[in-house]
């Protein structure tokens, strides 16, 4: 029998070691910590990927109450179900409802949920644009410019040399990563899995530069389009994206806590594609500077321009489910701006109702269909008042 262990311990150790060797060439956590990347609930995965802190200023923006409004029942699915049901089926950690500014509704799944940072995955991509837009404004970027302009080490001899900004900003560039997320231990190799564990993004890009079609033929999602830009922010800026993001936005709009945004390595590249982290009520202070078309009230200071609140408020294309899409916006409904990420996360921008909707959830990947069955709720929430 102490024969059998020592052996069984020593094969383990073989593999682990193997495995530890692997994920050091393909730049992956070890092996440990892949696997626990893995298996989390998207609400424990901020702290399982290194990070930079998005710095809170001395000044916040309070959110005043309103009237507290019950939403009723709701359709869900083709069903007539109780609010509190729907919460309870797509796995709810928080939602806000805010109307013309003040906080009408507000519900936490467990009170720690409140006072935690929960992930946004794609949500992200909108806070990237966010930084894109104001550096374009500047004039320290164009549209029109490409990828290797700023980082010419990248050049191909192919079509990948011809990617501009506005196709990354517009899911058009072509690059051959796909978003076809995995679904257990079994998809962990694939290219977007890679990216969002990689511990060094620059490496991952030099080896995944391989196009799927001509840029700006097509319009398909891709989340390697925005690491691009992140890429370019921290070149241009001479700073990481967090700290541009924390001084340009995140105290500009009184958030009230830091963020984080996580990244490859301390020191590296923020995962601009996802893994942006905040307190529900500060996501729904991003959310309510562009429904406040780009201006800070208590301050009158406009920190979107009206240009690029246009981008951010404008389709230029179509994709998933047929909704309208640019510059990392979704537009599934007129006058409806949606910023949208894995497992169930939503900041639900409705213009006309001025009504504002925050839900943050730990919704399994393979539910990721459900978007629009989802936003179809929210947008029952906003229209009903």
């Amino acid at each position: 029998m102490l024969k059998l262990i020592r052996r069984t311990v020593v094969v383990l150790l073989v593999i682990y070691l193997a495995l530890f060797g692997l994920t050091k060439v393909i730049r992956y956590p070890e092996p440990t910590a892949a696997i626990k990347l893995g298996l989390a609930p998207a609400s424990k995965t901020p702290d399982l990927m290194p990070s930079h802190v998005i710095k809170s200023g001395t000044k916040v923006s309070d959110w005043q109450l309103g009237k507290t409004e019950n939403p009723g029942d709701v359709v869900y699915m083709g069903k007539t179900i109780s609010f509190q049901q729907f919460l309870d089926t797509t796995h709810t950690n928080a939602l806000l409802v805010i109307r013309n500014g003040k906080i009408t509704y507000e519900y936490y799944k467990d009170q720690k949920f409140a006072n935690i940072r929960l992930p946004s995955y794609s949500v992200a991509k909108t806070m990237t644009s966010l930084v894109v837009g104001q550096l374009i404004d500047q004039g320290k970027i164009s549209e029109s410019d490409t990828f290797i302009k700023y980082f010419p080490e990248y050049k191909t001899g192919g079509s990948f040399d011809k990617i501009t900004i506005q196709e990354l900003l517009d899911m058009q560039s072509g690059i051959g990563v796909s978003d076809n997320y995995p679904t257990g231990p079994s998809g962990w190799g694939v290219a977007i899995a890679q990216m969002y564990a990689s511990t060094d993004i620059p490496w991952f890009l030099m080896h995944n530069r391989k196009m799927s079609f001509d840029p700006g033929t097509q319009s398909i999602y891709r989340s390697v389009d925005p690491e691009l830009i992140g890429m370019i922010i921290k070149k241009v800026t001479g700073q990481s994206v967090s700290d541009y993001f924390s001084t340009h936005i995140w105290q500009k709009i009184g958030a009230e806590n830091d963020a984080t945004w996580n990244v490859d390595h301390v020191g590296g590249i923020e995962k601009t594609f996802c893994c942006f982290n905040a307190y529900a009520r500060d996501y729904a202070r991003v959310g309510q500077l562009i429904l406040n078309n780009g201006i800070v009230p208590e301050t009158k200071q406009q920190v979107i321009s009206s240009s690029w609140m246009q981008r951010l408020t404008t389709p230029v294309t179509r994709l998933d489910y047929g909704w309208g899409y640019g510059a990392y916006t979704w537009h599934p409904y007129p006058g409806v701006s949606l910023m949208s990420g894995l497992h169930g996360q939503f900041i639900y921008i409705d213009i006309p109702h001025k009504t504002l909707i925050v839900k943050l959830s730990d919704e399994p990947t393979n539910t990721d269909n459900r978007t629009p069955l989802v936003a179809a709720v929210l947008k029952q929430v906003s229209e009903k008042h």
